[in-house]
């Protein structure tokens, strides 16, 4: 969004100042024939419309080489190829690289020469495996331009060639001018200069007025007294201006309608011509059809003794695939209770193990002693403490009869003390 909506278009105009270059360092005759390559641009097709059209769509395609992804691995080694052969071009040695090398290790050592260029880069190594993009034309128009500048090539103005007007030979055949003439080639003829034409009309009126002139001055002229050099001198210095152009409509149904017939008639004569090779075709496949036919036939019979063995082998296979099955179903099923009657067999040894083990272990005998040992102690405790607790109680009972026997003494007292107080 920040260089703008033309920015996904920039690899293309890379690619075409690219190819440009390329061109320039004669890349077709010094990298590619060298590594048998076919070039980046080179129209190899002919013929017909359709293939012509055809031709146009793989020009257009190979000027676009690195722009648009194709073949990876193919992009990829061309790539490596015209990077070598750039730098080297630059004036700095750099080793050839093969198919079979190692696709980082090639890119980051044309990176480091691209870097020691003085040239910037500021995406990762990643985006050249693809063998095309915007990054790919980068790097090869950088190395391009390095290249051109070791060779001392500098950009020119361009220089346009002037145009003259080419003269043309007039014979007698075409010495007039008819309607007819002009009527037959008005779907033909187109001119480029638009300024310099005569009018029909025009011509018509010229024309007529001139064969009233002659025919007034008919008896006058009787006698040429103009010199054949002067003519022909005049007629050189008019001609130019002589020349009729008739402006055609490309809308006009005539000249439709000529197409139509023209390309009617190409059909029909390439028609005629490929009628031919394919009649021929079709005799010889039919031929060779009937001949397949013939000898499959021998073959079958030659062979049909063993085709009938072959039919009776192939019936006890499937006999004995069919018991071979049922008798693996059994074999699965028994080893299934096998397995069952395993694991219980392990549980029943797991378990005598443990009980014999403890049958045979005396911790459990050891452990009931100290816990007897430990009642005994605690029941010794307990008997303390119960004799304590009935002395205690003994010592109570004991005081308080004391108590209530010396309350009893107390409150009998002598009448005669009595008195007394």
């Amino acid at each position: 969004a920040e260089r703008g909506p033309g920015a996904a278009f920039h690899m293309f105009v890379l690619m075409e100042d690219l190819l440009d270059k390329l061109k320039l360092l004669s890349y077709e005759e010094e990298a590619l024939r060298r590594h048998n390559m076919r070039p980046l641009s080179r129209c190899e097709h002919s013929g017909s419309p359709g293939t012509q059209s055809i031709c146009h769509f793989f020009c257009f395609f190979n000027r676009h080489y690195f722009a648009l992804p194709t073949n990876p691995g193919e992009q990829f080694f061309m790539f490596c190829t015209l990077a070598a052969w750039l730098i080297t071009k630059a004036g700095r040695p750099f080793e050839q690289p093969q198919e079979y090398d190692d696709p980082n290790a090639v890119i980051s050592n044309v990176l480091s020469e691209l870097r020691a260029f003085g040239r910037p880069v500021d995406f990762p190594p990643s985006k050249l495996k693809a063998g095309c993009g915007e990054q790919v034309c980068y790097v090869l128009d950088c190395l391009a331009e390095e290249a051109l500048k070791h060779t001392g090539f500098s950009w020119k103005r361009p220089a346009y060639p002037t145009e003259e007007l080419e003269e043309e030979e007039i014979t007698e055949d075409d010495a007039e001018l008819t309607l007819n003439k002009l009527e037959e080639d008005v779907a033909v003829e187109e001119s480029d200069n638009e300024e310099n034409y005569i009018d029909l009309n025009v011509l018509k009126a010229q024309t007529y007025r001139s064969d009233v002139n002659e025919t007034a001055k008919q008896e006058e002229i009787l006698q040429s007294t103009t010199d054949a050099a002067e003519w022909n001198l005049e007629v050189e210095r008019v001609l130019p201006q002589l020349k009729v152009t008739v402006r055609t409509d490309n809308k006009d149904w005539r000249i439709h309608v000529d197409q139509m017939h023209q390309h009617k008639d190409g059909i029909d004569s390439s028609l005629k011509e490929t009628r031919g090779y394919l009649d021929k075709l079709h005799n010889e496949i039919s031929r060779t059809l009937e001949k397949i036919n013939s000898r499959e036939k021998y073959i079958n019979n030659q062979l049909e003794h063993l085709i009938q063995e072959y039919r009776s082998a192939q019936a006890l296979l499937s006999e004995a695939k069919e018991k071979y099955q049922e008798g693996s179903g059994g074999v699965t099923e028994r080893s299934r209770v096998l397995s069952e009657i395993t694991e219980v067999l392990e549980k029943v040894k797991q378990e005598t193990e443990e009980k014999g083990s403890s049958m045979t272990d005396g911790a459990p005998l050891v452990k009931i002693k100290q816990a007897l040992t430990k009642l005994k102690q605690e029941t010794i405790q307990m008997d303390i403490q119960i004799g304590v607790m009935e002395h205690t109680l003994l010592q109570s009972k004991l005081k308080e009869k004391s108590d209530m026997t010396r309350d009893m003494h107390a409150t009998m007292i002598p009448e005669a003390t009595v008195g007394i107080y």
